[in-house]
């Protein structure tokens, strides 16, 4: 009979302790490349609405299941996390409740359960930075940011790792929160923090990412420059269609992802918008198999949704390092 396996629980002042945005950063970046690679497996995430759009039940909120396999760490497991409005605010909540379990692929015993909520907001910065890094040729980057919520900040502190801040601009319906915002990230960006009052005014710079839970296409096609990267991060579009369809290059995390949720789905459902008409992936562009930029002009479309693999990723890291520090509960569930 085989001996008792225990099982490592991290609770996320944990997993808070052993991991940085420049860890996270350099996991991204490698789980891209195995993307590229073929050693990342990531199947479709699966949804289950609970009145995020759907009319029933009416909880205003949602739940994803999101499996992977990272060749580079040789693990796998399974996120499951959602976004809740509703009853979780009025309780003072934060939007995303998310738990990440890891099992060793070999054998399929579970080597963890840990929280994830805030490996999944480091990773969501993390993404952005990753794509930027092969669309943008220089050191210092404009930023226009929507969005001063949670992940406002590690979009900006993400992409600082990577690049040197010298303008952000930032729009949120609630100017306080913008206040807040600017005031938080005041030593993570070197350059101006400006606060737009329409927003127009964010959407400046070399890049302009959107992290809202706006419903609506605000974003204007004739806001987006000649050889500006738009980021509608997520399950919302944030934009409107005509930029979609007039984008000189969109690149994507996954294209059976992209293709069913956030900017093009309405799109793909009405046959405007197909796997044809994406130029690459975030992978194949860390992988080195296509340049991310061909043309100074280009105004690019860039959408990384969101992949389990990312978060199983960066949870291995945190499992080892916890393990090392030896934090964490244990429990043997056979």
């Amino acid at each position: 009979m085989p001996g008792k396996i225990d099982t490592v629980l991290l609770s996320q002042e944990d997993v808070n302790q052993v991991i940085t945005m420049k860890d996270v950063v350099e996991i991204v970046d490698k789980t891209f490349k195995g993307f590229g690679e073929g050693t990342t497996i990531n199947p479709t995430k699966v949804n289950l609405d609970l009145g995020e759009t759907a009319p029933y039940p009416p909880y205003q909120g949602f739940m994803n299941a999101m499996p992977a396999y990272v060749g580079w760490l040789d693990t796998a497991g399974i996120k499951w996390a959602g976004g809740f409005l509703g009853e979780r605010k009025r309780l003072g909540f934060p939007y995303i409740t998310s738990l990440i379990l890891l099992i060793d692929p070999k054998i399929g015993h579970f080597r963890a359960v840990m929280d994830g909520e805030h490996i999944t907001n480091l990773r969501t910065g993390a993404q952005t930075a990753v794509a930027l890094k092969y669309m943008h040729n220089k050191n210092s980057i404009r930023i226009g940011l929507f969005g001063a919520g949670m992940q406002g900040h590690t979009q900006t502190m993400a992409i600082s790792e990577v690049f040197d801040i010298e303008e952000l601009r930032v729009f949120d319906i609630n100017r306080e929160a913008s206040l807040k915002f600017a005031n938080n990230m005041k030593d993570v960006v070197k350059g101006e923090i400006i606060i737009a009052d329409t927003p127009e005014e964010a959407a400046k710079g070399d890049a302009v990412v959107c992290v809202t839970q706006s419903k609506d296409k605000f974003v204007k096609d004739e806001w987006i420059k000649p050889g500006m990267v738009l980021f509608p991060m997520g399950s919302y579009q944030e934009c409107e269609d005509a930029f979609i369809l007039n984008a000189d290059k969109i690149i994507v995390d996954h294209i059976g992802q992209t293709l069913h949720r956030g900017a093009l789905a309405e799109l793909n459902a009405a046959g405007k918008i197909t796997e044809k008409d994406i130029y690459a992936t975030i992978g194949e562009l860390a992988a080195g198999l296509k340049p991310g930029r061909t043309n100074e002009n280009d105004r690019i479309l860039c959408i990384p949704i969101g992949t389990g693999a990312m978060d199983i990723a960066v949870a291995t890291v945190v499992l080892q390092k916890a393990v090392e520090k030896g934090l964490g509960g244990k429990f043997a569930f056979v």
